[in-house]
């Protein structure tokens, strides 16, 4: 007789292990709460769905914030490009900027329907608009009855979206067991900022900078270091670096004030700077300091600049002192500014917490407390960065726990 497998959650962890499981030669049910499969994954991506990262071994781990080593196993028994092979055999994928993979069509519905395919071949058990009441050992109860199973592969995912149906269920499943859970929280989310400055700033998006967080401002040692770009909001700061930057702050700060230095001017070493500002100085020699910044800064944030700079925005360019000019330069290489928070998880891309992988196997994603039962996904204590990271880790680890469940 076939091993029973049942897989809680239909994200992509939970297809992923269910298609595993079943190509195993397991018999699966997978039950999801919501009325169609990948209900989270519709999103990812601004509705494209950035499937995985087209990256070398050693890159995937770089981006991976929370137990990097925890997931060996499962990546190189899974790795990116057995997934981007897996798929396109059902649709099409191409690679753009920063080695993200996506669907051709650009529509995220059509990875959602590859995997529905997938798990149609295999003839695995799809029960949906289902919600597990409680799992276990050899059953899962739900509200449309009881399921009996060998072994079960819980992949609920987090708390973040909990509209899409994260709502944390696995977490009570774990510790029901045994299981400790690292507290649940925001990663790759906008950063609350001290003062008003970002709200004045709100809606302005700066590109090519260089983003740089620190625990104390004196530190030497940076929490996270990126180039690219960022967004101010009514709150602080948000955009593609803050995202990243948000992750590294949520591991190391647990919510107390941390320090951003952003560098707007990169592109430009600190003499080169200096000599771009004679240059403009020159070009407006006789304008007023507030109407000579247009060519180097958007026109939005030049009041903020001159308010930093304690130059009298009135003065005539021509007057500005060589050591106005360098606080000027100085302040253009280090706009630096107080973090105090991050946004609430609701609003998070992922969860960063979960289920403590010191009590799971990372050769098999099953349970060192209890046989029979596996993890796979974002409710595990792992998490990455944005770039298709955390895609690759809920299928590389749903491929992992299916397998294993299955054996």
């Amino acid at each position: 007789m076939n091993k029973r497998v049942v897989v809680i959650g239909g994200g992509p962890a939970g297809m992923m292990a269910a298609y595993a499981s079943a190509v195993s030669g397991a018999d699966v049910t997978l039950i999801e709460k919501n009325e169609k499969l990948g209900k989270k994954l519709f999103i990812t991506g601004k509705g494209r769905c950035n499937l995985t990262n087209a990256c070398e071994d050693e890159e995937f781990f770089k981006n991976v914030v929370s137990n990097p080593k925890f997931l060996y196993s499962a990546y190189y028994g899974f790795n990116n490009n057995a997934l981007m092979e897996l798929v396109s055999g059902y649709c099409p994928l191409k690679v753009e900027r920063g080695n993200r993979v996506f669907p051709r069509s650009d529509h995220s519905s059509d990875i959602i329907k590859a995997f529905s395919e997938m798990l149609k071949e295999k003839n695995v058990r799809v029960i949906l608009n289902t919600t597990v009441k409680s799992v276990k050992e050899g059953a899962v109860l739900t509200t449309s009855g009881e399921y009996k199973a060998d072994s079960i592969v819980i992949a609920t995912g987090g708390i973040s979206y909990p509209s899409t149906g994260s709502t944390g269920d696995g977490y009570l499943f774990a510790e029901k067991f045994g299981h400790t859970v690292t507290e649940p929280r925001s990663a790759l989310a906008g950063l609350i900022c001290e003062g008003e400055e970002c709200a004045l700033l709100q809606g302005l998006s700066l590109k090519n900078i260089e983003f740089t967080l620190k625990g104390k401002r004196e530190d030497k040692k940076t929490l996270y270091k990126g180039f690219g770009e960022m967004l101010f909001t009514h709150f602080g700061i948000s955009g593609p670096v803050v995202l990243s930057a948000s992750s590294y702050y949520s591991l190391k700060c647990n919510g107390n004030r941390a320090y951003v230095s952003i560098d707007l001017k990169k592109a430009l070493s600190d003499k080169e700077l200096d000599e771009r500002l004679i240059r403009d100085f020159n070009k407006y020699n006789n304008r007023s300091f507030k109407n000579s910044l247009s060519d180097l800064l958007p026109s939005k944030l030049i009041p903020v600049i001159i308010g930093r700079s304690g130059i009298d925005e009135n003065k005539k360019v021509n007057l500005v002192s060589k050591e106005e000019r360098l606080r000027l330069g100085a302040i253009l290489k280090n706009f630096d500014l107080t973090v105090s928070g991050i946004r609430p998880v609701e609003e998070a891309i992922i969860t960063q917490g979960g289920v403590n992988t010191k009590e799971i196997d990372p050769s098999t994603m099953g349970s060192k407390i209890q046989k029979g039962i596996y993890f796979a996904g974002e409710v595990i204590d792992t998490d990455a960065l944005t770039g298709g990271f955390n895609l690759q880790t809920a299928f590389s680890t749903g491929y992992l726990a299916g397998s294993s469940a299955a054996e």
